[in-house]
């Protein structure tokens, strides 16, 4: 191509470095929590905020007199002492100022650095005038192929205090937490609303020191039921059994005089003089907080040159959650008057209370935490760009966020995303799911109860599949026509999880309901019968398509070659000819119809006959069935010629370097000075008067899958700008790092960045043959990346010397790789 690209070649394809952020990035934050448990963030100061562990979202929900602090003694100096946070940084505009739950009149560090790798957060803190170095380093267990472990509603927060002088340094370090059981909100002076009375009680098991925490008379069914715990690992322990419960701001400022004293604490439950009169005319929440507050730490002597390391585990569980989809205003309602039943999280059935999962944790840390950092070490120890592996590893968050839970069978359910205090996007929705691969790569028995919950719990009598799914949670069914790009993309998402897994026992069993949705479907859109779907067809952007297109006929195209594969390995032989024979039939027929020497258009005789159609359009889309292929392992469904035109076309006309003089009244993620790939244009003419909706939208969902594509026919440098302009604007100042939008935070469909690895590697893997291979396509002479299927992951390294020989090699860090077979490509 001839288009100048945005950044030079030498700058896209660096590797090596890390990705920080300075204690200023304000969007900057790190979801600590296990997958469907909810979760707490750490901001990029250091902070905790965003305590989402309730069981809704809870953007900018914080809980009071929550944090870390640190004393320190040098010999022959004064103390210093600091909450483990650096400063608090502008905008300060509050109606009220900072309330003292946040203590933001406490010293703070200087500055701070952070850096993600998932599962793992660090944070630098740095002060000239604390004597040590400090290092936040905080994570979730996370290991790929273990789900249980890997849904763990924990958070394990360590501070690494290195004395850099030639003198000792006296440590001590401190976790406070408030008791916010039976949370539900706040009141008109942003204080805690309780259900219920809270109570506080120190527990111990060996070097397990702290803080259980419940509420007195919720009983075990309640919506707001659970439990909170917070507590140290190590030896040398010191606590405040209950922060003092006296008015205005007593209990802090008895606190940090304790604490900065002599960094023991020590109880002090109440005073004897006399308060104000104020409390006795009026139950104002500031002077009378319902919170219970307890704080948990250790002493240490750390020596000059030495370093060590306090260790903090924070454990939630709340397992009743509401047994439906709470998104509109009418749920919200009908769930304020207690209109929906309760139905439990998975965790739930494997712990029994929040300091069981702390018991649990702690006593397991060693066997969580060596492959949760062998996952961080595999993925980001890459030759890959560090900005290409971010993406991947961004995305992973979705599913660790309030967009994916699992109930108490098993079932992993999802948003599409989700707004700050409700999820937005109900019932597993399935054409934006077809774009998402993290959760079938990392955690294939997860996405296989998806399958099961589509085909066997969902599907109508007669085939036609709601792209919602409610009834799984005992709702109605969703009163819309199926999807057809989510119906045929469910079908070939059968064959990708059982090549991945290779798993015969799941293919037969779901292999009835997946025919009975495949003959529906192609009945239902094929309207002619002459092999090329051209019915009414709702798609992913919440409007139908009418007339031929690629971007359902590709999906059509791959589902059907993918069952026919499927029905001869079962021994059908005849199923397996008649749809390998409508496959053979209708490919040519699409490209054919529909490929205009550029790229592929929609066929309409009046394109104004019906809104929201693109017609001569270049959709961005037009090749999302193409994507899924490759993430299945099925190879083209179009020529690869037309295929390579097709995505040089779609660069050239729908990637914007500059987003400020492009029109665009629909939603905005790309503006200003802000690259990205539009959803379609009309480089020809012919836009009609009303186009689909979305069309001039920016979804990274779909940039990715773009790039993936490119990357297989060889178009490197334009994937990578492409990628490129994504992480820019994801910079943890205009936007989280760790939640890519569309239809709310942590969006589903933005998990395409996870093909990226396969499609960089040339990894190819087929479980059902046990085999799988690799030919990578970027730094082969010193090649690296991560891998993973349904068996096992680990790493993959190949280095070509002078005499042009290849030498690889591939080291198994999790599973096993017995009977799998390496293949030459």
């Amino acid at each position: 191509m001839n288009r100048e690209m945005l950044h030079s070649k030498t700058d896209l394809f660096k590797t090596g470095g890390e990705i920080s952020y300075n204690g200023d990035a304000g969007v900057a934050k790190f979801l600590l929590g296990g997958i469907g448990t909810g979760n707490i963030s750490v901001g990029a100061r250091g902070e905790l905020r965003d305590w989402e562990i309730f069981n809704w979202p809870g953007k900018g929900q914080f809980v009071p007199f929550s944090f870390f602090a640190i004393r320190t003694r040098e010999e022959g100096k004064e103390p210093v002492s600091r909450i483990l946070e650096s400063k608090i940084c502008p905008p300060y505009y509050k109606s009220h100022g900072f309330l003292n739950g946040e203590l933001a009149g406490i010293p703070r560090f200087e500055s701070s650095k952070m850096v993600g790798k998932q599962p793992f957060v660090y944070i630098d803190l740095e002060d000239s005038k604390v004597p040590v170095e400090v290092k936040m380093e905080a994570f979730t267990p996370f290991i790929p192929l273990n789900s249980d472990d890997s849904g763990i509603p924990t958070a394990i927060i360590r501070y690494h205090v290195k004395n850099p002088t030639d003198r000792a340094v006296e440590v001590s370090v401190v976790g406070t937490m408030a008791n916010v059981v039976g949370f539900q909100g706040y009141d008109v002076f942003n204080n805690v609303k309780l259900v219920d009375e809270v109570q506080n009680e120190y527990r111990e098991n060996g070097e397990i020191k702290g803080w259980y925490y419940t509420a007195k008379h919720l009983k075990e069914t309640d919506m707001k039921f659970g439990s909170m715990s917070i507590a140290s690992v190590g030896a040398k322990n010191t606590y405040k059994k209950q922060w003092l419960h006296g008015q205005w701001t007593d209990n802090a400022q008895d606190f940090w005089d304790d604490f900065t004293e002599d960094g023991v604490l020590d109880d002090m439950e109440t005073i004897e003089s006399k308060g104000c009169d104020l409390l006795s005319h009026y139950d104002f929440s500031f002077l009378n907080l319902k919170e219970r507050i307890s704080s948990v730490g250790s002493m240490e002597m750390v020596g000059p040159n030495e370093e060590k390391t306090f260790e903090f585990v924070i454990s939630w569980y709340f397992p009743n959650r509401p047994k439906g989809w709470i998104e509109y205003d009418e749920d919200l309602e009908r769930y304020r008057d207690g209109g929906y039943d309760t139905i439990r999280n998975y965790y739930a059935t494997r712990f029994t209370d929040a300091w069981n999962v702390t018991e649990y944790v702690a006593g397991k840390m060693d066997e969580l935490e060596k492959p949760s950092r062998a996952f961080e070490e595999a993925l980001f120890d890459t030759t890959i760009p560090v900005y290409v592996i971010d993406a991947v590893a961004a995305n992973i968050m979705s599913m660790k966020s309030h967009c994916c839970f699992r109930i108490e069978t098993g079932e992993f359910l999802g948003w599409e995303g989700i707004r700050d205090y409700v999820g937005c996007g109900q019932g597993n929705v399935n054409h934006v799911w077809n774009y998402a691969t993290a959760v079938a790569a990392l955690f294939p028995d997860l996405e296989i109860t998806m399958r099961n919950v589509e085909f066997k719990k969902e599907l109508d009598d007669d085939g036609g599949m709601p792209f919602r799914a409610r009834k799984v949670l005992g709702e109605s069914r969703w009163d819309m026509i199926p999807a057809c790009d989510g119906q045929f993309g469910s079908v070939l998402r059968v064959y990708r999880e059982w090549k991945y897994t290779g798993d015969d026992d799941f293919l037969k069993e779901i292999w009835e309901p997946m025919i009975k949705a495949l003959e529906y479907a192609i009945h239902e859109w094929d309207t002619d019968g002459d092999g090329v779907l051209d019915g009414k067809m709702h798609v992913t952007y919440d409007i139908e398509f009418y007339g031929p297109n690629t971007m359902t006929n590709t999906i059509y195209l791959a589902a059907v070659k993918g069952v026919a594969f499927m029905a001869e390995h079962l021994g059908k032989t005849e199923e397996a000819e008649k749809y390998r024979a409508l496959y053979e039939k209708a490919e040519p027929l699409v490209d054919e119809m529909l490929f205009n020497g550029e790229y592929y258009v929609q066929m309409l005789d009046d394109v104004d006959a019906y809104r929201y159609q693109y017609g001569t359009g270049c959709l961005t889309d037009q090749l999302l069935g193409q994507f899924m292929a490759h993430a299945a392992g099925l190879g083209y469904v179009l020529p690869k010629d037309h295929v390579k035109k097709t995505l040089e076309s779609i660069y050239r006309y729908n990637f914007r370097d500059c987003m400020e003089e492009v029109p665009n009244v629909q939603r905005t993620y790309a503006l200003n000075d802000e690259a990205g790939l539009v959803l379609c244009s009309w480089p020809k003419g012919g836009r009609p008067r009303f186009p689909f909706a979305y069309c001039d939208e920016v979804w990274t969902g779909v940039e990715y899958q773009v790039a993936v594509c490119m990357i297989k026919e060889g178009m490197l440098e334009e994937a990578f700008t492409i990628i490129r302009a994504v992480r820019d604007r994801y910079d943890g100042y205009k936007r989280c790092p760790w939640s890519e939008t569309e239809a709310g935070h942590h969006y589903i469909r933005p998990m395409s960045s996870f093909s990226l690895i396969p499609a960089l590697s040339g990894y190819e893997c087929d479980m059902t043959e046990k085999t799988m291979s690799f030919k990578p396509v970027i730094n082969k002479n010193h090649f690296k990346s991560f891998w993973i299927n349904g068996k096992a992951w680990g790493t993959y390294e190949q280095s070509i010397g002078e005499d042009g020989v290849v030498k690889s090699g591939i080291q198994v860090l999790y599973g096993s790789l017995d009977g799998v077979r390496i293949l030459e490509r």
